[in-house]
């Protein structure tokens, strides 16, 4: 990750926490560098819950800022697609919404989700952002990372959403504490060990992705495409 110039990084969610669970400790690396990072989230999160309320969509909103001011992110425009429900809509529209995320930050590195998990979402956000970020000339993004979502990723099959291949481990170990604080912001949807969306599932993976290239903890990414002139 060490470059010369700072980068304008976008991250493309599908819901506020997923930048949290995925990569807080790479989005952490990126403000250290002095890097500029925003993040866009595509849903309220929780509207697919059949007890869900306007409390409990202000908690997840409150719970996004404060992760945003733990790990000094900007959140940049976020929607109100229907929560797990993103495949009902016709794609060109998040591809829209993506554009103009791209229009009006013009990034250089963008992360977004991988197609291989099982959350209907996801699948659909990560479709949008490889449509709107395909290549032109004099492409300002240099840069296309898939992330993996604990409790998403892992729950795909290969013979149904294809399969995460990392080949990009960020090393977080110094991150990693600010990676929980910011999963402690969204403590209510975090889950009791052992699911794999708890505090101590997450660190499992950390540890696990850390252990695959010699670091104590890291975040695993999938490169799809980079650019260099």
């Amino acid at each position: 990750m060490k470059k010369s110039m700072s980068e304008v990084v976008l991250v493309v969610v599908a819901h506020s926490d997923d930048e949290s669970i995925s990569m807080a400790g790479t989005i952490s690396k990126h403000v250290k560098k002095g890097d500029k990072v925003f993040v866009v989230s595509m849903t309220d999160g929780v509207g697919a819950r059949d007890d869900a309320d306007l409390n409990e969509i202000n908690e997840r909103k409150n719970a996004s800022i404060l992760a945003s001011q733990v790990l000094e992110f900007e959140w940049g425009d976020c929607y109100d697609f229907n929560d797990n429900a993103m495949d009902t809509y016709p794609l060109i529209q998040v591809v829209k919404a993506v554009e103009k995320a791209k229009q009006k930050y013009s990034p250089t590195l963008v992360y977004t989700h991988s197609g291989a998990d099982l959350n209907i979402d996801h699948r659909v956000v990560a479709n949008a952002v490889l449509t709107a970020f395909r290549p032109q000339p004099n492409e300002q993004c240099k840069e296309l990372r898939l992330f993996e979502v604990a409790s998403a990723t892992e729950y795909g099959n290969s013979a149904i959403t294809g399969s995460f291949s990392p080949n990009l481990f960020v090393n977080i170990s110094k991150e990693w504490l600010t990676k929980v604080s910011s999963l402690e912001a969204y403590n209510a949807e975090m889950c009791d060990y052992p699911h794999s969306r708890s505090i101590e599932g997450i660190k499992n993976l950390a540890k696990l992705r850390g252990n695959q290239v010699g670091y104590d903890f890291a975040e695993a990414f999938e490169v799809i495409r980079k650019l260099e002139d």
